[in-house]
């Protein structure tokens, strides 16, 4: 396996870690934060935590793949974005039979729902780190 088919099977492997924290920090927000701090507060506060934990293994696949160069980190930030809104999509309206106005709700800014920055850190955090590392 050349290098390039090698950043590219760890970049996947890597989506699926960040899936992983996806999942478990929205299972996390649901039965700890929520009870305590309401729905809106916790869909803020378990957002930005997923992205705090989603930057660190970011960087850590950055310097594993020893990326530094912008459009080559940013071609993978774009492959991450496609799978995790992929994966949101497919899993809420065919495994959770959730309609589609309920799911298009979380990126409705102007009423709070910040899931975008979600979005936003999975995109351009391959650049960031890149940046980071190459300082």
């Amino acid at each position: 396996m050349d290098r390039a088919s090698l950043v590219w099977a760890l970049a996947g492997c890597a989506w699926l870690g960040f899936a992983g924290i996806a999942i478990i920090c929205g299972a996390l927000r649901v039965k700890l934060l929520e009870p305590l701090m309401g729905e809106a507060k916790a869909h803020v506060v378990g957002t930005l935590l997923v992205c705090v934990l989603l930057m660190a293994a970011i960087q850590l696949f950055v310097a594993a793949s020893g990326l530094t160069e912008t459009w080559p980190l940013m071609r993978i930030g774009a492959f991450w974005t496609m799978l995790t809104i992929c994966f949101e999509f497919f899993l809420g309206l065919m495994v959770l039979k959730k309609p589609l106005e309920e799911l298009l709700a979380d990126y409705n800014i102007f009423k709070g729902r910040v899931w975008v920055l979600v979005l936003v850190t999975t995109f351009w955090g391959p650049v960031w780190a890149g940046m980071l590392r190459a300082g």
